[in-house]
């Protein structure tokens, strides 16, 4: 797969990855309609959010719907990676050169990228835009690839309950904005359905506009061992990369954690820590990065809103972990919310 930086161009080395917004003007005409990519091969990007890959969760996951798509589709893959402390002019920058290249769709994983796309998005009308999370910039090449985060993270307040021994549980969000509320808001309510007295520590690595808490290890180890010091022998990060951190501890002291985005039992860089892992809050982000890739192949384009719930499949609860599968009532729990939820039994919140 060709990686690409998050401004390179053809002959421009790393060296001038401090390029500046200004510097993509002066082709007006070549704004309103992407080109074929150098090679005429098609092709589709990925500009990946905080952490980049190899985060073991969110970016991953679309990092795996894009190589799926260059295997089965036989098409050429772009990512483009993103920078400490990057400001939105960075991220203008990216998504004009990822479509100024001819990639098609463009696709910024997350919900930081939804004021540069609404910019990016009208220069390239020819061009379909995927969003990630995100519903706020709408348009007639915009695709919004959403999910029911908190239906998923009921399940696992469910398991958490049921598999604590004592009664103690913890969430850490990244950064306190809604979106990990809903992670929060679900988990919370599970855990209260299924356990009534049961407790739950909740805690945010960072406020916005600080993002630290999606893409540092260290910050989510330590929340995670203080909530295992004050009794929790289950913790749900919903971190990204920094839920990593919360995974090791969770190791260290013989107690389970959740995984989030992807199956984190499955991720080799989480290979050791692994038996830790109760389950994952899993986001079909690889498909819905699939499904769009295929749709603009198929020449119908998908835009607005695309929403993935547990009916669907499009967030779930993985099953891995052999530990897990051995655990009946914890099972049987997860299967009967998951059905009423589907059912409109359960109306999980969105917010705590």
């Amino acid at each position: 797969m060709r990686r690409i930086t998050r401004i390179a161009t053809v002959g421009i080395a790393s060296a001038a990855l401090a390029l500046s917004a200004t510097a993509c003007g002066g082709k007006k005409s070549s704004d309103a309609s992407a080109s074929p990519s150098e090679s005429g091969q098609k092709s589709a990007a990925i500009a990946y959010d905080i952490g980049g890959r190899g985060d073991q969760s969110f970016n991953d996951a679309a990092y795996a719907g894009l190589k799926k798509a260059e295997t089965d589709l036989k098409i050429k893959g772009a990512e483009a990676e993103p920078t400490d402390g990057e400001g939105e002019a960075d991220k203008v920058q990216r998504l004009t050169e990822l479509a100024r290249k001819g990639n098609n769709p463009v696709i910024g994983v997350g919900f930081a990228y939804a004021p540069a796309i609404k910019k990016v998005a009208p220069k390239f009308p020819k061009t379909t835009f995927g969003i990630i999370d995100d519903t706020s910039v709408t348009g007639e090449n915009i695709a919004n690839l959403v999910f029911n985060e908190e239906q998923g993270s009921y399940l696992a307040g469910v398991a958490a309950a049921k598999a604590s021994k004592t009664g103690t549980v913890g969430f850490i969000g990244g950064v306190e904005v809604p979106l990990i509320k809903k992670f929060e808001a679900g988990f919370t309510q599970g855990v209260k359905d299924t356990n009534p007295n049961a407790k739950v520590l909740s805690q945010y690595l960072t406020q916005p506009p600080n993002f630290d808490g999606f893409a540092k290890p260290d910050l989510g180890k330590a929340a995670a061992q203080g909530q295992l010091d004050a009794g929790a022998d289950v913790v749900y990060a919903a971190a990204g990369l920094a839920g990593s951190g919360a995974i090791e501890a969770a190791s260290a002291k013989g107690k389970w954690a959740i995984g989030v985005d992807s199956d984190q039992y499955n991720q080799a860089g989480l290979a050791k820590y692994k038996d830790s892992i109760l389950t994952s809050v899993t986001k079909d982000v690889s498909d819905s990065v699939f499904n769009l890739i295929k749709s603009v192949e198929d020449g119908k384009p998908t835009i607005g809103e695309i929403r993935y719930g547990l009916d669907k499949d499009g967030v779930g609860l993985a099953d891995s972990n052999p530990k897990y599968k051995e655990m009946a009532d914890v099972i049987a729990a997860v299967e009967k919310a998951k059905a009423d939820i589907i059912a409109k039994k359960i109306t999980v919140k969105t917010a705590p």
